[in-house]
């Protein structure tokens, strides 16, 4: 049976391998694109931000994450209840204490980020933290701590910055194309630059599409793994199952909450917006606190 050293391990290797698979990705895509622009120094430009960005998404993705949350740290002596919860959590997970920010937003929410355990940070929405009862509130914090412990933090953190540059990328181009940036190219070239334009667009729009799929799919089973492995922090699952039906029954939608950042909350924080099962950003609530009441610990 798989462990939560195993998940651990397995989402370090997952993050080095995005990042690798990033930097090819990327530096495909500048080919293609300055070829069909007839500009190669595109193609240093797209290595040269290939090579910053995912510097800057090991390092300071989570700094990026937070600022676009507009999260605000917090010290134990304004918020000693949230400490004394996640302390006395981190000391039965043999976890080292994160930091602890606050988003100040009525609806009922919570993520993780970071790029390890002594690098971590629980955030919480004020509604989260003054709507649930207190063994809900360590069942969702439980939650969050594992995914410190599996390290699914900075695999999904690092996911938000490297999808947002090739939907940055991919756009750049579309608007170069559609103000007529091939047209010229195009006819100078002849068709090996046609085709080049054609290969280009197309991965223009689908380039941002699969990096989201694999954004979203990645979201949806780290989900299970954590909402299990945080029922067997607490060894009471029915906190966590309540508070995960409380937090589906507020209609609040989040006032700092964008695409890039969705998947790493506990639940969809769009309230209120019917999507297809492909473009959740998580499981279906009563699939979780169905498999959540069915444990045994």
């Amino acid at each position: 049976m798989a462990t939560i050293y195993d998940q651990a391990d397995k989402n370090t290797r997952l993050t080095w391998l995005y990042i690798s698979g990033f930097l090819v990705f990327v530096i495909g895509i500048g080919y293609v694109f300055a070829g069909a622009m007839d500009n190669y120094t595109i193609l240093l430009v797209a290595v040269t931000f290939s090579v910053l960005m995912s510097f800057t998404s090991y390092w300071w993705s989570d700094k990026i994450v937070l600022a676009m949350s507009g999260a605000k740290a917090v010290t134990r002596e304004n918020a000693r209840e949230i400490y004394n919860i996640v302390e006395n959590l981190c000391i039965t997970a043999g976890l080292p204490v994160p930091k602890i920010y606050i988003i100040q937003d009525h609806s009922l929410n919570a993520f993780a980020t970071g790029r390890d355990a002594e690098h971590a940070v629980v955030c919480l929405t004020t509604g989260i933290v003054e709507k649930l009862e207190k063994t809900e509130l360590e069942g969702v914090i439980a939650h969050e701590l594992s995914h410190i412990g599996n390290k699914d933090i900075l695999l999904s953190t690092v996911i938000v910055v490297l999808v947002g540059f090739v939907a940055i990328l991919a756009g750049f181009f579309r608007r170069w194309s559609f103000f007529g940036g091939g047209r010229r190219d195009n006819r100078d070239g002849g068709q090996l630059a046609t085709i080049l334009f054609i290969v280009a667009l197309v991965l223009s729009i689908l380039a941002p599409i699969a990096a989201m799929l694999i954004q979203l799919a990645i979201s949806r089973k780290r989900e299970y793994l954590a909402d299990a492995d945080g029922a067997l922090l607490t060894r009471y699952p029915e906190g966590l199952a309540r508070a995960l039906e409380k937090i589906s029954a507020d209609p609040t939608p989040m006032q700092h909450a964008n695409q890039a950042t969705a998947h790493l909350f506990i639940d969809n924080p769009f309230k209120g917006k019917k999507v297809s099962n492909l473009f959740q950003t998580h499981p279906p609530i009563a699939e979780r606190v169905k498999r959540l009441r069915g444990m045994d610990v």
